[in-house]
């Protein structure tokens, strides 16, 4: 690596089965975009990437590798001239992957083809920033570390334009509301569901940190201290809501009044400080069918993907 970029981290699909230890789940913020790199370059769908937010690192080739860029467009270049998203192409030893402006979303993702070669941290090799374990020696990446994968030896391959997302601003994401409905006025479940809220600069992995028209409890903010999930958003006595991200906490003392839809989170992963974000009441039998619909979606490409091999 000859530049780490802003924080160049080794994720894949997270650490589970741990929080009652305390261990986030981390992973990336993105697994959407993840998997379909791994897709393209033929590795299994959970296999890690390298994760970059908003400024990307600059990375040597030392031996011809298939690689695949997905997710935010941070205008990649392989010796300074610009390549394509959502696509597998061959990086030849000497070369050098690097990144230019940011034009579209937040987080890009670097599949390489064979993986990364870091070891399995609790069934993972996703990086725990706040933990500082899994991944490359539970840090961010940095100028001198050399990441071991597998020379290359299947096909390119790019994924269908009907696929990729569009990363909007103002954003829209699906709510499912609860567990805390009851701390919350019908003034604030109202200003909840119908006031735009801005993501702003004190956000990162563990959550997005909102501001906008205050969310009005009916009592006291705090609750005794429960599991909090992924996507589950907290409203403190600011009325500022907090949705948490792939590294929140295990467990949390704000009441929640609601969580973000499993199948939108790749989409607010996407988004960069300054977004403008609404919210939309969902049923769980919605949700739980969307969730289905983009699990088969991956299933069939992955299969596809497997019989051209």
């Amino acid at each position: 690596m000859l530049k780490p970029g802003l924080q160049t981290t080794v994720q894949d699909l997270g650490r589970h089965g741990f929080r009652e230890f305390g261990v986030s789940p981390s992973g990336a913020m993105d697994p959407y975009s993840l998997q379909i790199g791994n897709i393209l370059v033929g590795n299994e769908l959970g296999e890690a990437a390298l994760e970059a937010p908003l400024i990307g690192p600059v990375l040597m080739a030392l031996h011809d590798v298939s690689i695949a860029i997905c997710g935010g467009n941070l205008s990649p270049q392989i010796n300074e001239r610009e390549i394509p998203l959502w696509k597998s192409l061959v990086i030849k030893r000497g070369q050098t992957l690097s990144f230019g402006e940011l034009k579209e979303g937040a987080r890009t993702y670097i599949s390489i083809a064979g993986g990364i070669d870091v070891p399995c941290v609790l069934n993972s090799k996703s990086t725990y920033l706040t933990g500082k374990f899994g991944g490359y020696e539970g840090r961010a990446l940095k100028k001198g570390d050399i990441l071991f994968g597998n020379p290359f030896t299947g096909r390119n391959r790019f994924l269908h334009t009907k696929h990729i997302p569009k990363y909007t601003n103002p954003l829209t994401v699906s709510v499912i509301l609860g567990p805390h409905t009851g701390k919350f006025t019908s003034s604030g479940l109202e200003t909840f569901l119908t006031e735009e809220y801005t993501i702003t600069s004190q956000s990162n992995r563990m959550g997005y940190q909102l501001t906008g028209t205050k969310i009005e409890h009916s009592g006291m903010a705090d609750i005794i201290s429960d599991a909090i999930p992924l996507g589950g958003i907290q409203v403190p006595a600011s009325g500022q809501p907090i949705i948490l991200m792939a590294e929140h906490q295990t467990t949390g003392g704000y009441s929640r009044i609601g969580s973000v839809l499993t199948a939108d989170m790749p989409l607010l992963a996407q988004a960069q400080p300054g977004t403008r974000i609404k919210f939309k009441e969902i049923s769980l039998e919605n949700a739980q069918n969307l969730l289905i619909d983009n699990k088969r979606k991956l299933d069939f490409l992955y299969s596809i993907s497997r019989s051209y091999s």
